[in-house]
């Protein structure tokens, strides 16, 4: 006879992912552990209150989607506030809108009217009409959009981001590179856009609600015991790293966030401003308050840098070239052998998601296995 266990699912990672499969398996009957080796909830969306101000932690977070079943999934959780992600580019000292939009266009060349930037456009792009098969990134960038806007806007930020020259980067990390013709600096098209009221946390806690968590627990370290107390498991690590890395060790790119408290009540105007000249060391300045239209006589402003990964850092962004694609698919092999395991979330499917779809991917995965027949 089978002693039944204390738990039907352990999940590993307290993230957006791993939150939103636990609330949805409480609501079907399933009691849950979720344990984390942080010490707070919420993954990479965590926010820690400073004077009153929610700084997102690990990087600014902007939730937008044209879902409007997982829109109005996380507004029966929390109130959204009405931010829209306008952020400001800063080219050796100069500022430019974003998205690229009429305001950009004038701001690089003094063009009026969407016809003569469309010129403007078409001018620049047809000196680097005998490129006919790119190369590299920086060949594609300039077929698509030519010199101004990649050597002032495109250029910098992304060779910091990659840590990387253009020429080096594949073409096809830039498909496209769109442009509007109107003078609209929303920068996601997405019809519904905003920031919890409070911050994430409230998000996250609403998630977790009457669900035991452990934090601080490094779930590696203890497999075999945590293991033991439940049916299933969910993991939302690193998947490499749960085989200990024995098909190879994929590639990240990380983030270092230098976080400033400003005797000021604004720093910037912005909540975020690029910097996409190559010669600044960090990519963009974030200025938290402004996310929640704070009006605190202080404010928190934080320097984002891009770094290589290394065992010890947060691994942000996966890098999609052939020879990890090649390694995570190994992965994938052997985690679909896995009797009891499941892989989820950005890490454990070895992919950048926005929240959106961390969302939707998770609700798939508790439709999917959270019926009788999926815990069997």
């Amino acid at each position: 006879m089978t002693m039944q266990k204390p738990y039907d699912y352990l999940i590993i990672g307290a993230g957006l992912y791993g939150a939103v499969f636990a609330h949805e398996a409480k609501q079907a009957g399933k009691k849950c552990l979720v344990v984390d080796k942080r010490i707070h909830l919420g993954g990479n969306i965590y926010c820690e209150d400073v004077n009153g101000i929610h700084v997102h932690k690990y990087g600014a977070h902007i939730f937008h989607t044209s879902n409007k079943s997982v829109w109005d999934y996380v507004n029966r959780l929390v109130n959204f506030n009405r931010f829209t992600n306008s952020p400001i580019a800063n080219y050796q000292g100069r500022l430019y809108n974003l998205p690229f939009n009429m305001n950009t266009f004038y701001q690089l060349w003094g063009v009026r009217t969407p016809d003569e930037a469309r010129q403007k456009i078409q001018e620049q792009r047809d000196e680097w009409a005998f490129i006919h098969e790119p190369q590299n990134l920086e060949e594609q960038a300039l077929l698509l959009c030519g010199k101004d806007i990649y050597e002032k806007l495109i250029k910098g930020y992304t060779e910091k981001q990659w840590g990387r020259s253009a020429k080096e980067l594949p073409a096809f990390i830039i498909k496209r590179i769109p442009f509007r013709f109107t003078f609209d600096n929303n920068y996601f098209n997405d019809a519904y856009q905003g920031i919890p009221e409070g911050g994430y946390n409230v998000l996250i806690e609403s998630l977790l609600r009457d669900i035991e968590v452990r934090l601080g627990i490094d779930y590696l370290q203890h497999r075999s015991e945590l293991d033991a107390l439940a049916d299933h498991v969910l993991y939302t690590g690193c998947i490499d790293e749960f085989f200990d890395y024995k098909c190879g060790r994929l590639e990240y790119r990380s983030l270092r966030f230098d976080h400033q408290s400003l005797d000021t009540p604004d720093f910037q105007g912005n909540a975020v401003v690029n910097y996409t000249a190559r010669d600044v060391p960090y990519t963009r300045i974030i200025e938290h308050k402004h996310f929640e239209f704070g009006n605190q006589p202080t404010t928190v402003i934080t320097y984002e840098y891009p770094e290589t990964y290394a065992p010890g850092k947060e691994p942000y962004y996966p890098v999609n070239d052939e020879r990890n694609t090649t390694i995570f698919k190994a992965y994938q092999v052997l985690a679909n052998q896995q009797g009891k395991v499941i892989f989820g979330g950005r890490l454990g499917g070895y992919t950048y998601a926005d929240m959106d779809d961390t969302i939707e991917a998770s609700l798939h995965l508790a439709e999917r296995v959270l019926s009788d027949k999926g815990c069997e």
